[in-house]
């Protein structure tokens, strides 16, 4: 506004004729004055001028403005108190502070906003868009108002989402489940273990079965009679087909736990040899976790059954362990029965060492938890030459045996109940590069199929199943519980797995955790260290995972007979109490009443068996957010 009174008191003081020396001086402040008109008004600035916010923009302001905000106006009518006006060719905006924030909700008359009159064109298509916005949900960390209804809406529409999802889920867990019973209308699988103190003959009587049900041929038996006799050890030829490393036929002791398959008549089953030697224990926990049914391996020789049964044998570990992990039925196979040391005079098998042997482990079983007439077999036998393994042991040998072979009383035990209608887990026991990630292990529950979409836990990573293999290369499309499989999986590397993991569905992930609540029994504590007490520090073996761990705290003791619980501080051997235990690292488990086999586990301290438990409680899930 000053360079126009300026032009005009120049002109009418000097004349016309001035005009050319006066417009030099007069256009460099007409065209600042204009420059500065034109020129944007930063937020902030004059409080009278044209105001440059659209409805859009207001808008989103306020929802994205945080309660308490300084910078947010309040709320109120802003067409009374001076309305908005806007510039829609301007590149920025600014807000008069003695104007009230826009509320959403209000009529469309009192939100609209007078427009200057030479944009009033261009600024009735913003007019009716802020009509929509306008009605739009305030923000959803507001309080109370439309804030709180929008929170639960959305909350609502993922509440649906998801259990729509697990319907989704459930029908195609139903539609597997139907597949698989029309899959499995042959022969039922089970995984056998053979457990025993060292030199009990556990491999070769593992190798003798592969033998007599073709697994093997003769010219392979040949060439291990070759070698087990230009080592001295004739009778380890057997072994060699279990044990297949040079270590383990060096030194005659089995080390990693051997798998192999076999059919008979009626079942599949998936043979487990078990390490002996005391040194091999935690390998012997990691393959009777897999196990359904334990065969117990004595040998009757004159000495050899004192030596592992005694304190301190691994007989007694063996099947106590095998109790814990999961083992229901036991057959109690008595080796050796055609030693020279044992034979009666006749040459038959003693009936008199069988009786002794099957006298002194019955208590034992007993104390284990096992019902001896339901869950205990004991069957005579030959591992060597194979007499009453497939067959029947021949009347002249053995006239006062007539209860079948080692085969017959395996075939004749009842059908495993298997999970197959809750979800997927199978925890990782191995695992291995071949055009992709392949893991090894039993499915504990659940069913899965090629195509199925999993995760892994602990590290919830999604992966999808390729090929599933099992028995040797048999490509198979459908697994289920019990089954010891190969899964070939997309979307992880193999140096993201660890044994331990556990894969499982995605829509029902394995819990994981750093601490639980368990039922322990204690076993033996060490004689020096014979307290058991919040701070004692141990192994945890729970399925395929070794950790160490701590007992956090006692919360009761357990009388096994009344029942009654009563609060301790500590405990000695031989008591039962419920205790908190925390581990190092996440791990991921279930509840013993949900998954028995991912909520069993066994504590051991300085090599030795001290307690076994199942886990009872587990920690709230927090919302994945959190």
């Amino acid at each position: 506004g000053v360079p126009a009174p300026c032009f005009v008191v120049g002109v009418a003081s000097r004349g016309w004729r001035a005009l050319p020396s006066f417009l030099p001086s007069f256009l460099p402040c007409l065209l600042g004055a204009a420059f500065i008109r034109a020129w944007p008004i930063p937020r902030g600035g004059r409080t009278g001028g044209r105001m440059s916010e659209s409805w859009e923009d207001k808008a989103e302001e306020t929802h994205g403005a945080n309660v308490g905000d300084p910078a947010a106006p309040a709320a109120g009518d802003g067409a009374k108190a001076g309305g908005f006006k806007f510039d829609p060719n301007a590149s920025a905006f600014s807000f008069n502070p003695k104007a009230s924030a826009f509320a959403p909700g209000q009529n469309q008359a009192s939100a609209t906003a007078p427009a200057a009159p030479k944009p009033a064109a261009a600024a009735a298509p913003k007019a009716a868009a802020a009509a929509p916005s306008a009605k739009s949900p305030a923000p959803s960390h507001a309080k109370g108002g439309a804030g709180g209804s929008g929170s639960k809406a959305s909350a609502s529409k993922a509440a649906d989402a998801m259990d729509k999802l697990k319907v989704s889920s459930q029908e195609q867990d139903d539609q597997l489940l139907s597949e698989l019973r029309k899959v499995q209308g042959g022969k039922e699988h089970v995984n056998i273990v053979f457990i025993g103190h060292v030199d009990a003959g556990k491999s070769t009587l593992g190798g003798q079965i592969l033998f007599l049900t073709g697994g093997v041929d003769d010219r392979t038996i040949q060439k291990y009679e070759r070698e087990a006799k230009d080592k001295n050890r004739e009778s380890w030829y057997m072994a060699y087909i279990m044990d297949t490393n040079d270590e383990e036929r060096a030194k005659g002791k089995t080390v990693e736990v051997g798998r192999a398959h076999f059919q008979t008549e009626k079942k599949r089953y998936t043979i487990l040899d078990a390490p002996g030697h005391k040194n091999y224990v935690p390998n012997m926990i990691g393959g009777t976790s897999q196990a359904d049914i334990g065969v117990l391996v004595i040998a009757a020789r004159k000495g050899e059954f004192e030596t592992g049964f005694e304190r301190g044998g691994q007989t007694r570990e063996h099947t106590q362990l095998a109790k814990t992990l999961g083992v229901s039925k036991l057959i109690v196979v008595v080796n050796k029965m055609d030693d020279s040391s044992i034979l009666e005079a006749s040459g038959q098998w003693s009936k008199g060492r069988f009786d002794e042997i099957q006298n002194g482990l019955t208590p034992f079983l007993k104390q284990c938890g096992y019902n001896v007439k339901r869950d205990i077999q004991f069957v005579p036998i030959s591992g060597l030459t194979g007499a009453n393994v497939r067959d029947r042991v021949a009347q002249d040998v053995c006239p006062w045996w007539s209860e079948g072979s080692l085969f017959e009383v395996l075939d004749a035990l009842d059908a495993i109940d298997r999970a197959a209608d809750k979800p997927f887990r199978l925890p990782i026991i191995d695992k291995f590069k071949d055009m992709g990630t392949v893991v090894m292990g039993k499915v504990e529950a659940g069913i899965c199929k090629v195509g199925s979409e999993l995760m892994v836990m602990p590290n919830r990573t999604p992966v999808k199943v390729v090929s599933l293999c099992m028995d040797d290369e048999e490509d198979i499309q459908i697994c289920g519980p019990g089954e010891n499989i190969r899964l070939k999986l997309s979307g992880i590397e193999e140096e993201e797995v660890s044994l331990g993991f556990v894969l499982c569905s995605a829509v029902s992930p394995c819990p994981v955790v750093t601490r639980f609540e368990a039922q322990i029994a204690i076993l033996e504590l060490l004689e020096h260290k014979a307290i058991f007490t919040a701070g004692y520090k141990a192994v945890v073996h729970l399925h395929s995972i070794i950790e160490e761990c701590e007992i956090v705290q006692l919360l009761f003791e357990i009388d096994p007979r009344s029942k009654e619980k009563k609060r301790v501080k500590f405990v000695k051997s031989g008591k039962l109490v419920v205790a908190r235990v925390q581990v190092e690292r996440p791990i991921p488990v279930e509840k013993f009443g949900d998954v028995p086999q991912l909520g069993r586990f066994t504590l051991r301290d300085e090599g030795k068996t001290i307690a076994i438990g199942k886990i009872v409680r587990l920690p709230a899930v927090k919302d994945a957010g959190d």
